[in-house]
């Protein structure tokens, strides 16, 4: 089963290299992996989508990642509402010709071009996975040159209230 890992961690030389370590040693399968800066000075925030095959090797996971010096909080994501993204950049094989139609093609996924070349073109789009896998399955007859993909970042939503926290409101006195 996939799923999305966030590790807080100290901005530190060697900790990326370790956390990766752990977990190739203990075989998790890392799909995606993205790490930045956070609001704090000198803390940095690792999202990981990983392959897990059950909730004791999650469990082994989290526990073994809290254990590092380094790391601070280790949150699963997978089963809360979370905002989750990720950028591609794509280089299409494009002539003059195909420009306006790849234009129309990468309109309604909110994507853009980013360069413009005699026989390229490299877009840019941000979404969940799906949608980026989408456009590239549409670009691919084109003739796909490149792809650079940031794996996906995420953390959970803001408190949403629940029916019962609501205020209501009536326009009856």
């Amino acid at each position: 089963m996939k799923r999305i890992i966030t590790a807080v961690v100290q901005n530190r030389s060697g900790v990326l290299n370790r956390v990766t370590g752990l977990m190739h040693k203990r075989q998790f399968n890392i799909e995606s992996i993205s790490v930045g800066r956070t609001e704090t000075e000198g803390i940095s925030k690792m999202t990981f989508v990983v392959h897990v095959e059950d909730h004791q090797k999650l469990e082994q996971l989290t526990k073994q990642l809290n254990k590092q010096i380094d790391v601070l909080k280790v949150t699963d994501l997978s089963d809360k509402a979370i905002v989750a993204r990720e950028l591609a950049l794509i280089k299409v094989v494009s002539n003059a010709h195909h420009r306006s139609e790849i234009q129309g093609m990468i309109e309604p996924f909110r994507a853009s071009i980013i360069d413009v070349s005699k026989d390229s073109l490299s877009i840019q789009v941000t979404g969940k996975p799906d949608k980026i896998e989408a456009l590239i399955d549409l670009l691919r007859p084109y003739g796909i040159k490149d792809i650079a993909r940031t794996g996906l970042t995420a953390f959970a939503r803001g408190h949403q209230p629940q029916v019962a926290e609501m205020t209501t409101y009536s326009l009856l006195k």
